[in-house]
C-alpha cells in the first residue's frame, strides 16, 4: 500500500518534517517493544490523549502509568505494528497521520483480525519536535 500524503496548497512542509512525522508509529513500536512505559508516554505531549477501546487516559502520567499496566499485564509478551498509510498536514506544526496495524501476539507477523485497527495520530510541532497530540485507534473489521 501506497502512503500518501496530502496538505493544503499553501502550507510548506519540509521533507524533514514529513519523515519525522512518518517515523512517530516507529517510536511506539521501539518503546512497546522494550515494554519501556517511560518512552511510549514520551511520544505524547504532555497533555496527550490516548483512546483504545474502553481506554481514555490524559497527560503524560496517565498514559504511562496505563502502559507499564498494559506491559506487565495484558500486553506482556505482545509487539505492535503501525504503518502509515496517509499523512496530512493543516500547518506547518499540526496534521493527522493514519496507520494500519495493531497488536501482534508471540510469533505472528500480522495481527490477527481482533486485534487489527486502523489508527489516527493528531500530531504537532513543539519546540521543533513532533508529538502526539492525540491518538485513537478502532478495529479495522467489522464485529
Amino acid at each position: 500500500m501506497t502512503t500518501q500524503t496530502t496538505t493544503a496548497p499553501a502550507v510548506e512542509i519540509s521533507d524533514e518534517d514529513k519523515a519525522a512525522v512518518a517515523s512517530i508509529p516507529q517510536r511506539i513500536v521501539e518503546a512497546w517493544a522494550a515494554y519501556d512505559a517511560d518512552a511510549f508516554a514520551e511520544v505524547f505531549t504532555p497533555d496527550g490523549t490516548l483512546i483504545l477501546p474502553g481506554v481514555y487516559e490524559k497527560g503524560r502520567d496517565a498514559i504511562r502509568a496505563f502502559a507499564a499496566a498494559a506491559f506487565a499485564g495484558p500486553y506482556q509478551g505482545t509487539r505492535v505494528t503501525g504503518t502509515p498509510i496517509d499523512i496530512r498536514f493543516a500547518n506547518e506544526g499540526a496534521g493527522v497521520l493514519i496507520t494500519r496495524g495493531g497488536i501482534l501476539a508471540p510469533g505472528e507477523t500480522e495481527p490477527a483480525p481482533e486485534r487489527a485497527v486502523h489508527a489516527s495520530w493528531v500530531v504537532v510541532k513543539r519546540d521543533g519536535r513532533w508529538f502526539l497530540g492525540a491518538y485513537q485507534n478502532s478495529p479495522r473489521h467489522a464485529a
